[in-house]
Parts: C-alpha cells; sequence; structure tokens
C-alpha cells in the first residue's frame, strides 16, 4: 500500500511530542536529591529516582512503538514525524546513556555505559543522520534496515533494564551484555546504512 503524505498534528505526532517532553522531565528529576534514597531499605540498591525514569522511559519507548504502528497502520505519515521522530529516539536514548554514566554506574570498576561506547553510537547517529540528508535533498528517503530496528529495540531493553542494575550483580551483567550487544549491532547497522546508501554518497563527490 502506497504512503499517502498527511499534514496536521496527527496522533502519531501527538506521542512523540510527549516522548520529546518527556526527556526535561527525566534531566530535572536527575537533580533533586531526595529521590536518591533507596525505596525498601538503606540496602535496596533501587532509588526513587531510578525506579520514576524507568517509568518515564519505558512509557517513552512504548510510544517509540505505538506511533510508528499507528503511523503505517493508518497512513498518518506526516514530514514532520519524518522529522521528529528519530530525533526523539536519539534523544531519550542519549539521555539515559548519559545518566548512567554521570552516576557512573558500575560493578567491581566495569562501567555499566563505558565512554567508548557512547561515542560509538554518537558518532554512528551523526553519520547516519548526515546521509538522511543528503538523501532527502536529492528527494530520496532511506529506510531503516532490519539490523537497525534490532538495534533500537536491544537499546531499549538493555536500557530499561539498567534502572535496576543495583539490586542484583545478575541483573547487572544483563544489562552489560544487552548494552555490549546493542553496541555491536549499532556498528553492524552503520556499515549496513553505508552500504546501502553508497550510491547516494559517491555521486555527492
Amino acid at each position: 500500500m502506497e504512503t499517502k503524505e498527511k499534514h496536521g498534528m496527527t496522533l502519531p505526532n501527538k506521542l512523540t511530542l510527549i516522548r520529546i517532553l518527556i526527556i526535561p522531565i527525566m534531566i530535572v528529576l536527575f537533580y533533586i536529591p531526595v529521590l536518591r534514597e533507596n525505596i525498601f531499605s538503606s540496602n535496596s540498591g533501587l532509588s526513587y529516582l531510578y525506579f520514576i525514569e524507568f517509568i518515564l522511559f519505558a512509557i517513552a519507548s512504548f510510544t517509540d512503538f505505538l506511533d510508528g504502528h499507528i503511523a503505517r497502520k493508518y497512513n498518518l505519515v506526516t514530514t514532520f514525524g519524518k522529522f521528529l521522530d528519530p530525533l526523539a529516539d536519539k534523544l531519550l536514548v542519549f539521555t539515559a546513556m548519559t545518566m548512567f554514566m554521570a552516576d557512573n554506574v558500575n560493578l567491581n570498576g566495569i562501567e555499566l555505559m563505558p565512554l567508548w561506547v557512547f561515542m560509538i553510537m554518537l558518532i554512528r547517529e551523526f553519520g547516519v543522520s548526515g546521509i538522511r540528508m543528503l538523501a532527502s535533498s536529492k528527494g530520496e528517503v532511506i529506510a531503516a534496515g532490519k539490523m537497525g530496528k534490532l538495534k533500537t529495540l536491544v537499546t531499549m531493553v538493555g536500557l530499561c533494564i539498567s534502572f535496576f542494575v543495583g539490586l542484583h550483580q545478575v541483573i547487572f551483567w544483563i544489562s552489560y551484555v544487552l548494552i555490549m550487544l546493542s553496541c555491536l549491532l549499532t556498528i553492524l547497522s552503520g556499515i549496513e546504512y553505508f552500504y546501502n546508501s553508497r550510491k547516494i554518497i559517491f555521486e555527492s563527490f
């Protein structure tokens, strides 16, 4: 079925805006000291902050799935949505990643979110965004590949679990493995994206 361009504030666009609005709330909460207290006991390893941040992140992640599903099912595609949806995803993911880096979440010196992982993901996103802008200037749209969609799913799940790493070492390692897998998929999906876009890239030289 051919996708038709819609105009106005559609439901998918409203969901994307909700995801954007959640991000500054997450940032503000991060700087409220009283939320750093643990929920169950001083040794529980789960603070009010991380529990609330998890809820907000999970809601935002669900809107990501929901807005895409609704847009495809009901043909509610807009230029605004094409621009804002991937931007909202990146802002949400990097906000959560930055929080874990700022808190230096680690287990026996092993960082949950190493700087090099953050940089790999950041560089990949800048590169892909550049290609998308280049393709857009030529009137072409490059769809996300299966590897990229899998990367997004693994990243979202890994970050959701990361809010609970203080509860048990097993949770830390599950989260750590998912983040490392997400990093690998980030590299592979980036290569896939550049390969599929090679014609557009080389035509620009």
